[in-house]
């Protein structure tokens, strides 16, 4: 039965089923519309800055399956997906170069993740929750003066018990929560959707360990991008499954 439906909608299909992108419509996704993932080293995914081989550019992430996925699945819609996570980043650094790796490409679909460096950054790069919140507060007031029409998927920032943040993990999980917290509050103010990738990791640690999914705590496996991909499109098709099929 499942095995019919996907192959009604695409043979290719069968090889990421596991991501139920067949039984995700993404109708609110039109012909040459842009995607834009926005954040830090987990949605660089060690991307190469330059060239026009898809391989490199959009990096080995949840970013890059996503693509691949959505790709395959509606190649009539000649969808272009751009990665601009860049590693290290925290949501200051996002806005320093907003207007050129974000504005400038006038998305019709913006994904961001950021908070784990605002999170654990010390020393000169410290910020407060407030200040976080201010500023990713204003980037999105900024986003959607300045595009209105674009589609925003807020990402949740996480953490898992492994490597250095295994022995310490509950003091660590206090100051990684604030920044959860202000996504969220985010989210519901500007009536945004938010990927609770978190709660999605927590859950999938009850099926293998926390470093089958992290292999340092903070940068997935490609199980664990695997598993972010998957969240992504649940969460995203979710909030907007109702809008018109694309075309």
């Amino acid at each position: 039965m499942i095995v019919t439906r996907i192959f009604k909608l695409a043979a290719v299909l069968l090889c990421f089923s596991s991501f139920a992108v067949a039984q995700q419509p993404l109708g609110f996704l039109h012909k040459g519309d842009t995607l834009v993932f926005q954040g830090d080293s987990i949605t660089d995914g060690g991307r190469q800055r330059t060239g026009s081989d898809y391989n490199h550019i959009m990096g080995q992430d949840y970013a890059y399956i996503l693509a691949a996925e959505i790709g395959a699945e509606y190649p009539e819609r000649g969808l272009v997906f751009v990665n601009r996570g860049i590693s290290g980043d925290r949501v200051v650094d996002l806005a320093a170069r907003w207007q050129a790796d974000t504005l400038a490409l006038k998305p019709n679909l913006l994904s961001i993740l950021v908070g784990i460096n605002d999170t654990l950054a010390t020393g000169a790069k410290a910020e407060t929750v407030e200040q976080y919140e201010a500023v990713y507060d204003k980037l999105l007031a900024d986003t959607i003066a300045a595009l209105p029409g674009t589609k925003i998927v807020l990402g949740e920032p996480f953490l898992l018990p492994v490597a250095k943040y295994k022995d310490n993990y509950a003091a660590e999980m206090i100051e990684v929560k604030k920044r959860q917290a202000v996504a969220i509050r985010l989210a519901a103010k500007y009536h945004l959707p938010i990927v609770r990738y978190q709660d999605a990791l927590d859950a999938a640690c009850a099926k293998a360990p926390a470093d089958h999914w992290s292999w340092d705590g903070v940068h997935p496996t490609y199980a664990g991008h695997g598993l972010m991909a998957q969240e992504w499109l649940k969460t995203v098709d979710a909030f907007w499954g109702g809008d018109a099929a694309g075309k």
